[in-house]
């Protein structure tokens, strides 16, 4: 093999590297989609979030549907208010309900919604009114260690 031959099969196993790296930072940042399509946008509020970010998925039936697209605090409820965005030749029940989901133990977090059976269809601006937080590890931890320290109490 040539030297001319070895320079451009390492030049193109550094291109195909570099755009594995560029591949793996879209996915990691949740990026990788770029739909451009039409969207409207809904509101729901959560008593917790737990690590949900902005730019989550938005999924029903596991198929991605929209995207989180800012999270805030209610000043009068002091809940989490979530906007999320999706696409809009979905169309979602208006009695849908949201639910903030883990992927796997540890993995990250999403909203899933599970449509309703309402003849009427959530419209751009509509808040989500039946929302489920997101169940926080430390918590359940902590629980189920508080619930066995007062069963060993007990015990005499």
């Amino acid at each position: 093999m040539g030297r001319k031959a070895t320079e451009t099969l390492v030049g193109v196993f550094v291109l195909l590297g570099m755009i594995a790296v560029v591949f793996l930072a879209l996915k990691a940042a949740n990026l990788a989609s770029f739909s451009t399509g039409p969207t409207y946008a809904l509101t729901a509020k959560f008593d917790n979030i737990g690590g949900l970010k902005v730019r989550a998925p938005v999924k029903s039936a596991g198929v991605t549907v929209g995207r989180v697209t800012a999270i805030a605090l209610d000043p009068q409820s002091f809940q989490g208010l979530v906007t999320i965005e999706l696409d809009s030749r979905v169309q979602f029940p208006a009695d849908t309900s949201a639910k903030i989901l883990t992927s796997g133990l540890l993995g990250d977090q999403y909203i899933g919604l599970e449509p309703g059976g309402a003849d009427k269809n959530l419209a751009g601006g509509d808040q989500i009114k039946m929302t489920q937080s997101a169940v926080v590890l430390e918590n359940l931890i902590g629980q189920f260690l508080y619930n066995k320290a007062a069963e060993g109490g007990d015990k005499k």
